[in-house]
């Protein structure tokens, strides 16, 4: 993609920053918000200009770049100190460094090893714990649902996408956040289910709601909570 350029435009009275990219890989012109800010992507050539693509889609725009606002407003404030509790599995765990050949969660904390944090960071340490067990659980879950629901996948990649909780592509790869870590198990399992019935369904067609509810009964509950509390799923400032 080519470097981006920066303007503002005004939609329904709000003064809206975004950015104009040309892609090479773009089939056709679209506008992607998310918790950075307003990007029209162009494909290479196109005539079309990108502020008519964006008053043709204002209300959309204001809408969403309202949402992420909010979202930042929301975020946690992180410390990443030995004493601080950030949360997993939907619970809160103290981190605690000490001596000891690897890191792991013990008993409601963080036992992070001494020699890890000396050699980069807490923040560094913590996020290669959750991202290790994120492996491990994702997988375990993923082959528990994929029996239940007849579905064969390829493999889980742990992802570190900002907003995005998960994919799976068409060849059976189920990308997964490894922030998922701090939601609550049954979020976790929502997710789980809801990328594994695109294995089936590729939309969201009725069919597809009719999978995930049959092995997520309170699927409507787990999306809702998703969208409410995503900001608790913020790790650090360089996620906003």
């Amino acid at each position: 993609m080519a470097k981006s350029q920066h303007y503002e435009i005004d939609l329904l009275g709000n003064t809206i920053e975004y950015e104009v990219c040309r892609s090479t890989d773009a089939t056709k012109p679209r506008i992607d918000v998310d918790i950075h800010g307003v990007t029209v992507v162009l494909p290479e050539p196109e005539e079309k200009a990108p502020t008519q693509l964006l008053r043709d889609n204002a209300a959309w725009v204001v809408e969403k770049t309202r949402e992420y606002d909010r979202y930042r407003k929301k975020a946690p404030k992180r410390c990443f100190e030995e004493g601080e509790s950030f949360p997993y599995l939907g619970q809160p765990h103290e981190i605690i460094v000490e001596q000891r050949p690897s890191s792991s969660v013990v008993d409601g904390t963080f036992r992070l090893a001494e020699h890890h944090v000396a050699n980069t960071s807490v923040r560094r340490a913590l996020e290669t714990l959750y991202r290790r067990n994120a492996r491990q659980r994702f997988g375990r879950r993923a082959d528990h649902f994929a029996e239940e629901m007849d579905v064969e996948y390829d493999q889980i990649e742990i992802r570190n996408q900002r907003t995005r909780w998960g994919s799976c592509s068409t060849n059976g790869t189920l990308g997964l956040n490894w922030r998922l870590m701090m939601a609550p198990p049954e979020i976790i399992d929502y997710i789980i289910v809801h990328e594994l019935a695109h294995l089936r369904e590729a939309n969201h067609s009725p069919a597809f709601w009719s999978l995930v509810a049959e092995n997520d009964p309170k699927y409507e509950s787990h999306a809702e909570w998703l969208r409410k509390n995503s900001s608790r799923l913020i790790f650090s400032e360089a996620d906003l």
